[in-house]
């Protein structure tokens, strides 16, 4: 049952078919770009064929093919009634023994390599995902601070049924996709402690006009979920290409946010939810999120990054 898991370090960018954009990328960063000092957390992939296996266990292939071949496509004024139709059937399915248990093999491998039984973020990742002309960002769930092996268990059943979101459902249609023969990937990964710190995103050209001799970096105080679901404003620096390669300084602007949240990890471990979102206090608020040398480093990593890609990141 290999095929269905993968380690980060097995998996490259020519992987999309099997873990999705997302884990694809990881992957690829991980074995390619770790050993030239590049950070990336260790993880693992459960793959698209272990989603297949899930469908066909519960024998849900037909009866959602049926029901996703009812939307209406047009004006999309039964959306509401199929998404939610969807996701309870994927919700009520139970997850075989056979997946469980390789999922948990697999997570206690990696709590292994990090010697200590590790947090892991739990993220979906689709087979469309992270290509040029599309993205599912904030479109499909991630779930964050999971520990133990219930959890894990219970954040990847949950990554499946957000494949079926009213948002997702609907992206699939315009971006031309369509919503039969689906599969997805979900992606395990050691959790960084940003909630102790700040997250982001980075572009390594103008997302808004092109411009490539600039890596802007946007960051926020906490995990990146407020930055992905679009709740806070971030900071934003940008730093000039050219001089990330020599001793000029390359920050050129930089313009501060208001960070109105900050996800944290939740104080009871057993809670709930594992993780808190609480209002950013103003004198927070009216600091930087990253230093000026982290976001140096940041922007040397994503000059690197987009050099192995041979294209903007």
């Amino acid at each position: 049952m290999q095929s269905y898991i993968k380690t980060f370090s097995e998996i490259s960018i020519n992987d999309i078919a099997s873990v999705g954009g997302k884990n694809a990328s990881l992957g690829e960063l991980f074995s390619q770009l770790t050993p030239k000092g590049i950070l990336v957390p260790d993880g693992f992939a459960i793959t698209a064929d272990a989603y297949r296996f899930f469908l066909q266990e519960n024998k849900l292939v037909q009866p959602l093919n049926e029901l996703l071949a009812k939307l209406d496509t047009e004006n999309f004024s039964n959306l509401s009634y199929i998404g939610t139709q969807a996701r309870a059937l994927i919700t009520q399915a139970n997850m075989p023994k056979l997946l469980t248990d390789i999922i948990l093999q697999a997570y206690h491998q990696l709590s292994e390599r990090e010697h200590k039984q590790t947090a892991v973020a739990v993220r979906s990742s689709a087979t469309a995902e992270d290509l040029p002309t599309a993205s599912f960002a904030g479109r499909l769930e991630s779930f964050l601070n999971i520990h133990g092996e219930e959890n894990v268990v219970r954040a990847v059943h949950g990554c499946y049924t957000s494949l079926f979101t009213d948002r997702a459902i609907k992206y699939r249609v315009d971006m031309g996709f369509g919503n039969k023969d689906l599969a997805i990937s979900v992606g395990v990964q050691t959790m960084a402690r940003a909630d102790l710190a700040s997250s982001g995103v980075a572009f390594t050209l103008d997302p808004d006009t092109g411009f490539r001799n600039v890596v802007i970096i946007n960051s926020i105080f906490g995990l990146g979920e407020n930055i992905v679901q679009g709740r806070c404003t971030p900071d934003e620096f940008v730093l000039f290409k050219p001089h990330l390669k020599t001793d000029f300084y390359p920050v050129i602007q930089k313009k501060m946010g208001n960070k109105e949240w900050t996800m944290i990890y939740a104080a009871n471990p057993d809670a709930e939810s594992p993780v808190d979102n609480i209002p950013t206090i103003p004198e927070k608020q009216d600091l930087y999120s990253l230093s000026d040398e982290d976001a140096i480093t940041l922007g040397k990593w994503c000059y690197r990054i987009e050099e192995h890609y041979q294209k903007p990141m």
